[in-house]
């Protein structure tokens, strides 16, 4: 599976962005969506996943401020980030993944999209 994320950019703390995620290959092996995001020095990590029956999951660093959707066809993954907090600025990458919370990424990293939140 590959995916190409888009839509990140500069936004002030408060202010919302969404993010897109369009994803390409063996999409059928795919149970799970997921949005991470990094940032230097740490590991990547899970903030929210969609399952294929449309189940969503989020961390507590984010929980009621992010929600993801995806499109009827599973191809495109969005997350929608409201009342931005400077915290939540890193580089944020979609993949696919298992239903499970723990389970690890699928497939093949893109290249991120760059969220900075900061006045």
């Amino acid at each position: 599976v590959q995916v190409v994320e888009s839509g990140g950019g500069l936004v002030q703390p408060g202010g919302s962005l969404r993010l897109s995620c369009v994803a390409s290959g063996s999409l059928f092996k795919i149970n799970a969506m997921g949005w991470y995001r990094q940032v230097p020095g740490k590991e990547r990590e899970l903030v929210a996943q969609i399952t294929i029956e449309g189940v969503t999951r989020y961390a507590d660093s984010v929980q009621g401020r992010f929600t993801i959707s995806r499109t009827g066809d599973k191809i495109t993954t969005y997350l929608q980030m409201n009342n931005l907090e400077p915290g939540d600025t890193a580089v944020y990458y979609c993949n696919g993944k298992g239903r499970a919370w723990w389970c690890a990424p699928l497939g093949t990293w893109g290249q991120g999209t760059q969220v900075t939140v900061s006045s």
